[in-house]
């Protein structure tokens, strides 16, 4: 196994990538193989140029047909699926390249690892290794493992095949980060409301046991490992964002670190689709949790240090000072493009803002979710509901947390009907009932939006004492920051979040390291919170994970799907 101590998840997946393609087995140019969920896990940390700068010739799809290529050695870097065995059974019965290096991104299951060696009859697979890469890193402490549809695990659709894959899958990601960070949790809580939390936790829990020599790093203290469940936090997921990465999510949508921008008025042909990455952008590493109250200044500062530099290339006189351009005239061409994408990003967000009225739907959002007044509440909705500049998908988010919050006033079908008559689908309206069914009151954890809960001081407490107009539209809390802090005073309930292993001296422990799974889904507001957290704790870190990252489309799109009609 390979070695690695780091404590970051971007680091950890660069490390497996660089151990696949600088193995001294297969020195000289290489082809490196990859599947589609390896593909998305590569490009997350590591550009296709940077990957070619590597001595690798070609990077391709395990399975894809073209003539041979005898002369290079193929390192195989792939999920251990049943699925990429038969891919494997066909590749070596029709072998393209000299020699396969096989590295596994996860935990080999049952026999597979006897099956191909009985397969391999040409004796062309030189070596096989487990590197438990298998998840995506976005920030140094957020990861989520590419699961679409995770909320059918909560639906009565939980004892589906597809959803018995998607359990699975959540099972081994968690293990594969545990392993890849060289971590064995000391104690494992779950949110208690949560049967599907209780699950996973124990699960998992069994999983180490049986592989018990794979986690054995001979360390003293472990981290505690929180299984969290999204249900018990529909509010977050259903919010206007203000920090740049979670707003460029909300608005553009941030896949893979990509947004596509095509269609954006006046947009450059060579902007359609643009890379925000913290490893390859270090204007978008800096800022990625800034407000954006205070991204124009920095992209202003970013703009002129560009032209400062282009100043530089003015004055070209001589063959020496044409030579000395042509030197620099990369980077000069990779600063324009980097200036160019950023003032773009940000220019289309704040042409949406104003478009879709955010300012304003974002202040009421902000209301409704950190204070109870129902009459005011109402009055605002409703005049929402009707104006007709708002965005339908704005007034139905507007709604949905309004039904969260005063569910038991019963008014779910007196909404609907102002909806309905504002031109909204039948398929969104649904979506009332659907959100209600996944995560009201008799379903969610008490202390969503409870007053005297420590969110709700939290965030009154933030009102009052941070200045500046941006400070209503952030004063909403994750219910992950109650948690946090919770544990970092070592007043974790049991009650709440029971652990596995009861009365054990970790549980009582207030933990150095904490692991955050959130299945069903993390968001980009909890990870900002939690790098703000790690900054202002240094003795206590944390790593935020989840299913997915939602935006409030693919929430939505999800409790449609695991929670409307079929």
């Amino acid at each position: 196994m390979a070695q690695n101590a780091k404590k970051d998840v971007i680091a950890s997946i660069r490390f497996y990538v660089d151990k696949v393609v600088s193995d001294p087995s297969i020195g000289g140019m290489k082809a490196l193989l990859l599947d589609s969920a390896t593909t998305r896990i590569v490009s997350m940390v590591y550009s296709q140029t940077q990957i070619l700068e590597k001595e690798v010739y070609l990077v391709e799809q395990l399975g894809k047909n073209h003539e041979g290529m005898n002369h290079l050695k193929a390192a195989l870097y792939i999920q251990p699926t049943e699925a990429n065995y038969e891919l494997l059974v066909r590749e070596l019965q029709a072998p393209k390249f000299k020699e396969y290096h096989i590295f596994f991104s996860n935990i080999v299951p049952g026999d597979m690892l006897t099956r191909l060696g009985r397969l391999d009859e040409h004796d062309l697979i030189m070596q096989v290794h487990e590197y438990y890469g298998d998840y995506l890193a976005i920030n140094e402490e957020f990861f989520h493992l590419g699961i679409e549809n995770s909320l059918v695990l909560s639906s009565p659709y939980s004892r589906s095949l597809e959803a018995a894959a998607i359990y699975e899958r959540n099972v081994n990601g968690v293990l594969s980060v545990l392993l890849s960070m060289k971590r064995s949790p000391s104690i494992i809580r779950y949110q208690g409301s949560s049967e599907l939390a209780r699950r996973l936790a124990s699960d998992i829990s069994g999983n180490i046991e049986k592989e018990s020599g794979l986690f054995d790093f001979r360390r003293q203290e472990g981290p505690l490992l929180l299984i969290l469940d999204r249900r018990d936090d529909p509010v977050t997921p259903l919010l206007t964002q203000w920090t740049y990465q979670a707003m460029v999510h909300e608005l553009l949508g941030l896949n893979n670190n990509r947004v596509v921008l095509r269609g954006v008025p006046g947009i450059a042909k060579e902007l359609e689709e643009v890379v925000l990455s913290p490893t390859q952008d270090a204007f978008f590493a800096t800022n990625r949790h800034a407000n954006f109250g205070d991204l124009g200044a920095a992209v202003k500062s970013l703009l002129e240090e560009y032209q400062r530099y282009a100043k530089k290339n003015e004055n070209i006189s001589s063959i020496e000072d044409m030579q000395a351009f042509m030197e620099r005239y990369p980077d000069f061409r990779s600063k324009s493009i980097n200036v160019s994408k950023h003032v773009a990003v940000i220019s289309e967000l704040s042409r949406l803002t104003d478009v879709c009225q955010l300012l304003d739907i974002s202040e009421l959002e902000q209301e409704i979710s950190c204070a109870n007044d129902h009459n005011l509440h109402k009055q605002e909705l409703v005049t929402r509901i009707r104006n007709g500049k708002v965005k339908s998908a704005d007034k139905l988010r507007l709604a949905l947390l309004y039904l969260l919050r005063y569910e038991s006033y019963n008014e779910v079908k007196e909404i609907k009907n102002l909806l309905a008559e504002k031109g909204l689908t039948g398929q969104q309206l649904s979506l009332l009932d659907a959100l209600l069914a996944y995560a009201g009151d008799a379903k969610r954890a008490a202390g969503l939006f409870n007053s005297g809960s420590i969110m709700a001081k939290m965030a009154k407490t933030f009102t009052n004492t941070v200045h500046g107009a941006e400070n209503v539209y952030t004063q909403h809390q994750p219910l992950l920051v109650s948690t946090l802090n919770e544990l970092a005073k070592g007043k974790i309930k049991d009650s709440v979040f029971p652990p596995l292993a009861a009365g054990s001296a970790a549980a009582a422990a207030r933990p150095s390291e904490v692991i955050v799974f959130i299945i069903g889904g993390a968001t980009y507001e909890e990870a900002t919170k939690v790098a703000e957290f790690n900054n202002a704790n240094p003795t206590m870190k944390v790593l935020l994970g989840g299913s997915c990252v939602h935006n409030s489309t693919s929430f939505l799109k999800e409790i449609g799907s695991a929670f409307g009609s079929r």
